[in-house]
């Protein structure tokens, strides 16, 4: 029998990332009760794996540099799929966002005048990237959590949240267990933020590690009643490692491209001249990626499938001085000297731009009282990343969310509960805590990966994704005899059932949503389909039900005119 303890808060906030603790922080200071929980270590957030900047139009570096031109350069990387109205509330917002991590403390680096230095970033047309190192996602991180100790804001990071609670359609908090010893947790709140990541890790390789970005977020939002969008479209970087299997995916920084590295194929052709003669190594991420996916997919890939970088040619010095992470991961992974070795890589899931369906201007869901932010939310980012924007955003709408959920809470006189709501979810954890059938759910964790990398990887067609669906389905049908077996490590076979769970709705609701997307554009290449169709410029919206189209706003002028071909020569994302 698990023992059960009960909490209420006004404002649940689910995940403790950089937005989940923005969020958490704004709340704090407006007065309201929060609690953040997460099912990892805060201090080990995915947040703190961003190494390369954070977007804002400052005009430290270039004064013509606007907001407007911000979310001109956001929509047209994006391929015209971005929301215009969420690109805008970024894009105005983000100087604030700068100026709250400021405020809580943030080193940023400076030029010799004090002014806060900004880069050129992937397809930006003017420096507005500011950074900390190499290591701006975890110095974010960082001084989130400096600033919600200074607010005291209660933070439970060991806690699996497995179900919201949801009665006549509304939220009234959600259900968990303590994952080292399985202790059942009620939270009652007036309103759920989820903060808890995007669906990466549902891919073999990806750079994401072994626990997170499973799909959590858009399980959770899609039971309790919402649905996705655009879960077709994830971005793939060109430079995760092999080996070992355990690390599969951590990304090699595409700085050591941008240093001189060469990419070469088995025969030792220097590949990139085929797929880009003019930039070769320093071409766009999702270019990069397909090259050497094709390589690798025609037959010219190593004997592992991957290709080779090489940075052993560059002098020493450059190497320890611009890429010691890259050094130092290697050296740590592999036992591998980078300055005379070649590294073997391969394309590598990276970023969900797709996520829970959000209002453009509140990110409140169709279900009252959830929120979604961060990378389980959707409408900024389209078909592709711009490079940089994944920080800012969670700042300015952890920000907005945080004021929208403290008056949705305030505004409510009476909030009702479902004691069937509260018995069914203690019912399906107690139920799998007991289960005691042959299959193993680390097992059929692994063929799921297995499937979306055979299926819907980099390039995607009709017959493949059909075959991925039926894979699928098959995984469904053996996932009803799974056998669960906590012990005095903890509850971590009863967590990995629950992201088993998330993996395959995640993975349903991109391989329908690619199906549907019948066109070659940004991050989704289809073979098949390989151009760009006109029709599609829609976002795709997913539920168990099936796939709605739905129209994206117009550009305003002031931002459409602004809207131009950017060089990205030398310009390298993170």
């Amino acid at each position: 029998m698990r023992t059960e303890k009960q909490i209420s808060t006004s404002v649940l906030v689910i995940g403790t990332g950089g937005s989940g603790l923005r969020a958490a922080i704004e709340l704090a200071e407006l007065g309201t009760d929060v609690l953040a929980m997460g099912k990892r270590p805060k201090n080990d957030a995915h947040t703190s794996l961003a190494a390369g900047g954070i977007n804002a139009a400052l005009g430290t570096m270039d004064e013509e540099d606007s907001w407007q031109q911000h979310a001109a350069d956001t929509i047209k990387e994006s391929y015209y799929l971005a929301d215009p109205r969420t690109v805008q509330v970024v894009a105005q917002g983000a100087t604030r966002g700068i100026e709250d991590l400021e405020r809580y403390g943030m080193n940023f680096a400076r030029e010799h005048d004090g002014r806060i230095s900004q880069r050129f970033f992937g397809a930006h047309k003017f420096r507005r990237t500011a950074f900390a190192g190499d290591y701006t996602g975890l110095e974010i991180q960082r001084t989130l959590i400096k600033r919600a100790e200074q607010l005291q804001i209660p933070i439970l990071d060991s806690v699996y949240v497995t179900e919201l609670l949801v009665a006549d359609g509304v939220i009234f908090g959600a259900y968990g267990f303590d994952v080292n010893d399985g202790t059942g947790y009620l939270i009652q709140a007036d309103a759920v933020i989820l903060a808890a990541g995007g669906h990466n890790r549902i891919w073999r390789r990806s750079s994401s590690r072994r626990d997170e970005n499973t799909g959590d977020s858009f399980r959770l939002a899609v039971e309790a009643g919402a649905r996705l969008r655009d879960a077709e479209l994830v971005q793939f970087h060109p430079s995760g490692i092999i080996e070992p299997e355990s690390v599969a995916g951590t990304l090699i920084s595409e700085a050591a491209r941008g240093e001189g590295g060469i990419l070469t194929n088995a025969l030792g052709e220097r590949f990139m001249k085929r797929y880009d003669s003019e930039r070769m190594e320093l071409s766009t991420r999702d270019r990069v990626a397909l090259a050497a996916y094709t390589e690798i997919s025609e037959g010219r890939g190593t004997d592992k499938g991957g290709v080779w970088l090489d940075v052993s040619h560059l002098p020493r010095e450059t190497i320890m001085s611009r890429l010691p992470r890259v050094y130092q991961t290697m050296l740590e992974e592999q036992m591998l000297d980078i300055t005379r070795e070649k590294i073997e890589i391969a394309p590598t899931a990276h970023y969900s731009m797709g996520g829970v369906w959000v209002d453009p201007l509140t990110h409140a869901s169709e279900v009252p009282g959830l929120y979604a932010i961060g990378e389980a939310s959707s409408g900024l980012h389209g078909a592709n990343r711009l490079g940089g924007n994944s920080l800012i955003e969670l700042l300015v709408f952890g920000r907005i969310v945080g004021q929208e959920a403290s008056d949705y809470s305030r505004s409510l006189s009476v909030h009702h509960r479902s004691h069937e709501a509260i018995n069914k979810a203690r019912s399906t954890v107690d139920s799998l805590v007991n289960a005691d059938g042959e299959e193993n759910v680390r097992s059929l964790q692994r063929a799921i990966r297995d499937v979306m990398t055979e299926h819907a990887g980099v390039v995607r067609n009709e017959e493949s994704l059909n075959r991925g669906l039926e894979k699928l389905a098959e995984i469904e049908e053996r996932m009803q005899n799974i056998g669960i077996h906590p012990d005095i490590a903890g509850y971590q076979d009863l967590c990995h059932a629950f992201d088993l769970k998330s993996s395959v709705l995640a993975a349903r609701a991109t391989l329908e949503s690619a199906v549907e997307r019948k066109e070659t554009r940004g991050c989704h290449n289809r073979s098949d389909y390989p151009m760009t169709d006109p029709r599609l410029q829609v976002n795709l919206v997913w539920s168990p039900e099936g796939i709605v189209r739905e129209a994206i706003p117009a550009v305003p002028e002031e931002i459409e005119k602004l809207i131009t071909e950017v060089s990205q020569i030398g310009k390298l994302v993170e």
